[in-house]
């Protein structure tokens, strides 16, 4: 195979789509119905979202590296668990699954990979299947050692956050958030406090352990999770969740018309869903549920960010207000 350095990005697509016909490559000029990943908590369709163009390219490298390394051992745990992440940052979360689950085959007792193929089941709104995954995941790695879990994204200072312990249990509270068992998320949340070991994810976690606090009407003890964080904090990435614990906190008002966005980022960022559902989500915990659904309705606006937690999240209490109609 030549290499994908030579090539334009939509060459390089026609070349891995000859080369690898199991494993699809990347498709971002495939008609939108062949585009559909799923389908939302509301109905609608999930067209995987369009790169752009240099994004692409260098995902598409990354790709057929991971595409290489698995066809030279595809026995391996670690080049199946690359393959699948670099798959699904291609948006292909569906291909991304099957990766996991025919790993899975030959690595049944994987927490690794049961933390990976959960974190798809929730981008796909498929929670029951993510809590199953990573209850299992937890319950095979308590008896190992936690370690670093390097980024395939990584941050502007090129240093991994968290752990596979901690993704595992973030990742599990965040599956029984969505289904609406707080109780279940707070404690996968409490599980996950010990596992983190920088301020990032700290900061998510605590973010959404008050949260469910708060839906469970313990905001006296949610109060104590906010405590050791103020604006010095330093985080590298995580400056949405920050925001939000300052605003939780009364440390910060809501900006003047309280916008969905924070300041420099636009409706479709993963930081602007972030805040967005985080600035619902204060208004709902704090009887202004009116105003939190017209935030939750304005971010399905941003049709490309679906992805996104907090985009999840807002389909998530949007579906639940339907029901209580």
């Amino acid at each position: 195979m030549q290499h994908m350095r030579t090539l334009p990005a939509l060459v390089a697509v026609l070349l891995l789509a000859s080369c690898a016909p199991r494993t699809a490559p990347p498709d971002a000029e495939a008609p939108p119905a062949e585009r559909i990943e799923g389908w939302s908590l509301l109905g609608r369709p999930l067209v995987r979202p369009d790169l752009p163009r240099a994004v692409l390219a260098v995902r598409i490298e990354e790709y057929a590296d991971a595409l290489r390394a698995f066809e030279a051992d595809p026995e391996s745990e670690e080049a199946a668990i690359w393959l699948g992440r670099r798959t699904a940052y291609l948006g292909r979360y569906n291909e991304a699954v099957r990766i996991y689950s025919e790993a899975l085959a030959k690595h049944p007792d994987s927490y690794r990979l049961l933390r990976h193929r959960g974190h798809r089941w929730i981008t796909l709104r498929q929670f029951d299947r993510a809590v199953a995954d990573l209850s299992r995941a937890a319950r095979l790695a308590a008896d190992h050692p936690d370690e670093i879990e390097p980024d395939g994204l990584p941050n502007a200072r090129n240093i991994p956050t968290s752990t596979v312990k901690s993704n595992i249990e973030y990742h599990l509270g965040l599956a029984h958030y969505l289904r609406g068992e707080f109780t279940a998320a707070r404690d996968a949340w409490q599980r996950c406090l010990p596992h983190c070991r920088t301020n990032d994810m700290f900061v998510a976690t605590s973010y959404w352990l008050w949260l469910a606090l708060q839906r469970l009407g313990e905001g006296d003890s949610a109060a104590h999770y906010l405590s050791a964080f103020n604006a010095g904090t330093e985080v590298i990435e995580n400056t949405a969740y920050l925001r939000l614990i300052l605003l939780f906190k009364g440390e910060i008002a809501p900006q003047s018309g309280d916008p969905l966005a924070p300041p420099g980022a636009d409706l479709s960022s993963v930081d602007a869903m972030t805040y967005a559902y985080g600035l619902g989500a204060w208004h709902l915990v704090s009887g202004r549920r009116d105003r939190a659904m017209e935030i939750f309705n304005d971010m399905m606006s941003a049709e490309d960010a679906w992805p996104a937690f907090g985009s999840i999240a807002a389909e998530a209490e949007l579906a639940r207000n339907r029901r209580r109609r």
